[in-house]
């Protein structure tokens, strides 16, 4: 009999599978990006509410597909929706500790 996980649980095993995500054109994970404004879980659905680092990137497809991709295989997660917003538009004083120090700014 498999243990049903809390929804913390969850919500890390979405952050480890947000970390593998990356944007093609930068060499840092959308979550450290800051790009993951929020992470819901209600039974087996992920609701991520993000952004990307422009409006018109050209990389958003693929970003989202991958968002998409990579939450949906945690197990205990049956469906992944995703919420695109420009509010509040990203900027760099969103980037984590971590990417900071990836891109030299630090």
């Amino acid at each position: 009999m498999s243990k049903v996980k809390s929804s913390v649980e969850l919500e890390s095993m979405i952050v480890d599978a947000l970390k593998r995500v990356y944007d093609p054109e930068i060499p840092v994970n959308v979550y450290d990006l800051g790009l993951i404004y929020e992470i819901e879980i209600k039974e087996t659905t992920a609701d991520i509410t993000m952004t990307l680092t422009a409006p018109n990137c050209p990389m958003a497809d693929i970003l989202l597909g991958d968002v998409e991709t990579y939450v949906g295989d945690v197990t205990g997660i049956d469906k992944v929706n995703i919420n695109l917003t420009f509010d509040p538009p990203w900027d760099k004083d969103m980037l984590s500790d971590e990417a900071k120090l990836e891109l030299g700014m630090m």
